[in-house]
C-alpha cells in the first residue's frame, strides 16, 4: 500500500492544485460562500480518517445546551435518506447515519439534522418554529459555502496534518495551509499524561499563531446496555467479545484488555449485514457483547440485547480547558449579541 501511494504523487500534486484553487475562489469571493445571523461553529479536519470529531461536537453541546438552544448538522454519512432530514421519534441510523443518531438519543434537548447541503441545511433550520441559537457543524471544514464564525480544526497527535500529504499518496483533503482558516486548532488522541514540553514541540511544528489545545479520550468506568451497566472493572475476567467499527479501534481494544478477549474489526460506518450479525452471535456465543458508542446504535435491535453493550468516551483537555471554553463562550455570547 505504501508504494502504491508514492507512485500515485503526482495525482496528489494534481489533487492539490485543484483544492488549492476551489480555496482561492472562495477566497476571493469568486465562489460565494454564505454567511447566517447566529453563532455557527464547524468543527472539522484536514485529513481523512478519524480525529475524534463526535466527542468534540459533544463536548461543545455540553458546554453551551444550559444556556443555548443547539442544533447539530451533519451530512449523515452512509446514510439511506436523502436531503434535508430533522431527527424525530422515528429517527434511526439508517436514517441519520450514525454519529448524529448518536446525538439524537444522548441529548434529548437539542436539534439534530442532517444535509450534505450545508446552507440548505442552516436555512431550513432557521425556518424552524423553535429556531437555534448556535448551530454546530459536523465535518464541515472543507464546506466553503458556509462561512462559519468559528472553525475547530482537529488534529490526531500520531497522524499530524503537518506531517501528512495530499491524496492519495497522503490523508490529507486539502494543503496543509488550510490550517490558516482555524481559529483553534486541537490536538485530539494525545496521551493523558503528554508533558508541556512536548505539547510546545508539536505548537512549533504546527507553526501557526493561533491557540493550540490538547486533548485526550476519556474512556467511562462502566459499560451500558438499553437497561443495565456493569463496571468495566468487574469485567477484567469476564469472556467477552470486542467489537469495533471504527477508523482507529486500537485504545478501545487496549482498554478493555483485547488480548484476552475475541475482537472483531469492521470498516467505519459499516453497515451490518444480516451475515455480519450472524457472524458476530457465533463468535459471540454466550459471551457479552461490548463495541463503541457510534456502533451501538446500528447494532441494537439486531443483537440479543442482553448480551450487547457499549463502551462511552469523551473529549477532555491535557490542560487549559478553562480556557478552550472561554473562547468558545466568548464567541457564542458575541456573536448571538450581534445577531
Amino acid at each position: 500500500m505504501n508504494f502504491l501511494r508514492k507512485i500515485l504523487f503526482p495525482f496528489a500534486i494534481l489533487y492539490g492544485f485543484i483544492t488549492g484553487i476551489r480555496n482561492f475562489l472562495f477566497d476571493k469571493g469568486i465562489l460565494k460562500s454564505y454567511s447566517f445571523d447566529l453563532p455557527v461553529i464547524a468543527v472539522g479536519n484536514l485529513s481523512v480518517g478519524g480525529t475524534g470529531k463526535t466527542p468534540q461536537i459533544e463536548y461543545l453541546i455540553r458546554l453551551l445546551s444550559q444556556d443555548y438552544k443547539i442544533a447539530t448538522l451533519s451530512r449523515g454519512y452512509k446514510r439511506k435518506s436523502e436531503g434535508f432530514v430533522l431527527a424525530d421519534e422515528n429517527a434511526n441510523a439508517e436514517i441519520l447515519g450514525d454519529e448524529p443518531f448518536q446525538f439524537y438519543q444522548k441529548f434529548k434537548n437539542i436539534q439534530v439534522a442532517v444535509d450534505a447541503n450545508r446552507v440548505n441545511g442552516i436555512t431550513q433550520l432557521l425556518s424552524q418554529t423553535e429556531k437555534p441559537d448556535v448551530i454546530l457543524l459536523d465535518d464541515a471544514f472543507q464546506h466553503r459555502k458556509v462561512k462559519a464564525g468559528f472553525y475547530i480544526l482537529l488534529t490526531s497527535y500520531d497522524d499530524l496534518f503537518c506531517d501528512d500529504f495530499m491524496l492519495p499518496t497522503g490523508n490529507l483533503r486539502e494543503n496543509r495551509n488550510g490550517v490558516k482558516r482555524a481559529d483553534v486548532i486541537i490536538v485530539t488522541k494525545c496521551p493523558s499524561t503528554i508533558s508541556e514540553g512536548e505539547q510546545n514541540k508539536i505548537r512549533k511544528k504546527i507553526g501557526v499563531e493561533k491557540p493550540i489545545f490538547f486533548t485526550y479520550i476519556d474512556y467511562d468506568d462502566a459499560i451500558f446496555s438499553t437497561d443495565k451497566k456493569l463496571g468495566v472493572s468487574d469485567l477484567k475476567n469476564v469472556d467477552k467479545l470486542l467489537l469495533a467499527g471504527i477508523a482507529k479501534p486500537e485504545p478501545f481494544f487496549a482498554y478493555l484488555q483485547a488480548e484476552k478477549n475475541k475482537t472483531m474489526t469492521f470498516p467505519d460506518h459499516h453497515h451490518f449485514s444480516q451475515q455480519d450479525i450472524e457472524t458476530i452471535k457465533d463468535k459471540a456465543k454466550d459471551k457479552i457483547i461490548i463495541t463503541t458508542e457510534k456502533d451501538f446504535v446500528r447494532l441494537n435491535g439486531k443483537l440479543p440485547k442482553e448480551q450487547l453493550f457499549y463502551l462511552p468516551i469523551k473529549s477532555s483537555f491535557v490542560n487549559n480547558e478553562n480556557d478552550f471554553n472561554k473562547t468558545i463562550i466568548d464567541y457564542v455570547g458575541k456573536d448571538s449579541r450581534n445577531s
